[in-house]
Parts: C-alpha cells; sequence; structure tokens
C-alpha cells in the first residue's frame, strides 16, 4: 500500500485532497483552522498588499522626482552660466543635494518594504546629507555677506555651528545603531 492510498486501497479523491490542504496551518501541520483566526489572516494579507501598494507608488514619486530635479539641475548649468560660474554652480549643487536626499528617501523605502520594519540608518543618513546641504548653501552665503553684511555672516555663521552639531549628533546615531545591529541578539 503506497502512502497515497487509504487503508482500504484506495487513493483520496480530488476533492478530499483540497479539504486537507485548507486544513493547513502556515507551518504544514494539518489541524482544524478555526474561522475566527482566517478573518484576521486575510485582513492581515490584504493589509500587506495595501502597504505594498502604497510602498511603490512613493517609490515612484521619488524616483520621478529626483529624475526631474536632475534634469533642472543639468538645464540650470548650461543656461545660468552666463550669470557667473560660482552662482551657477552653488544653484546646481543645492539641486543635486536634494537629489541625493530623494535617493536615500528611495533606498529607505526599500529598506522598509524588503524588511517589512522602519530601518533608522537610511533616515539618519538623509538628515546627513540635508544637514550637509545647509552648511553648504549657508557657507556660501556668509561668503558673500563677509565684507558687506556683518549681522548677516554672524547669523550664516551660528547657523552653521547648529548645523555642524547636528551633524556630530547624527553621526554617533549612525555609529550606535550599527553597533547594536552587530551585537548578537539576547533572547
Amino acid at each position: 500500500m503506497t502512502e497515497t492510498q487509504d487503508a482500504g486501497g484506495q487513493a483520496p479523491s480530488e476533492n478530499e485532497n483540497e479539504n486537507e490542504n485548507e486544513n493547513e496551518s502556515p507551518t504544514g501541520d494539518t489541524e482544524d483552522v478555526d474561522p475566527d483566526e482566517k478573518a484576521p489572516r486575510i485582513i492581515n494579507r490584504v493589509l500587506q498588499v495595501a502597504e505594498n501598494i502604497i510602498y511603490c507608488l512613493v517609490s515612484v514619486v521619488l524616483f520621478g522626482a529626483a529624475l526631474t530635479l536632475l534634469g533642472q539641475a543639468a538645464y540650470d548649468l548650461v543656461t545660468s552660466v552666463e550669470d557667473g560660474v560660482a552662482a551657477a554652480i552653488r544653484d546646481v549643487l543645492d539641486t543635486l543635494l536634494l537629489v541625493f536626499i530623494l535617493i536615500e528617501l528611495l533606498a529607505a523605502t526599500r529598506e522598509t518594504m524588503n524588511q517589512r520594519a522602519i530601518v533608522a540608518e537610511p533616515f539618519l543618513l538623509v538628515g546627513i546629507i540635508a544637514s550637509i546641504k545647509e552648511v553648504v548653501v549657508l557657507g556660501i552665503g556668509a561668503k558673500e555677506d563677509l565684507g558687506k553684511d556683518k549681522e548677516r555672516f554672524e547669523s550664516a555663521m551660528l547657523g552653521i555651528g547648529t548645523i555642524s552639531f547636528l551633524l556630530l549628533v547624527l553621526s554617533i546615531a549612525i555609529l550606535l545603531n550599527r553597533r547594536r545591529e552587530r551585537e548578537p541578539e539576547e533572547d
């Protein structure tokens, strides 16, 4: 007698196989699935699909925005050189740093989808890139105000100092996060 035959020597019908598969738990055990447990599983699965769709839409928007900004940066570089190379490069650098922020957000979205949890490091990197962007913009503005407007220059220096402190805090947060990820999990 083979494994697929019952005690009477007959193979089970297709309907009997289907009924057995319906009662299998996710671990492969054949047990009766309580109808009260089936509804939450279905709702959970529907919510997971909806979540993935939203993450995909967010990713598409971020990608489109980054691509658009990249094109705008190239266009600005070519067309605004007449106003001065330094000003054109400052504007393009500002735009490109924004593109990096969008790309890091896209990476954070991808990691969230893959791990089914919010991952801190990509968001910390976005904060670091945004802070660097502001330091660059404030630094260039401060250079222009150096001999002209003492109050604006001092304000820019205070802003650069504050953002630099934020950069230090974000860097320490990434370091601590990486150390925590390397530690073995305790049960």
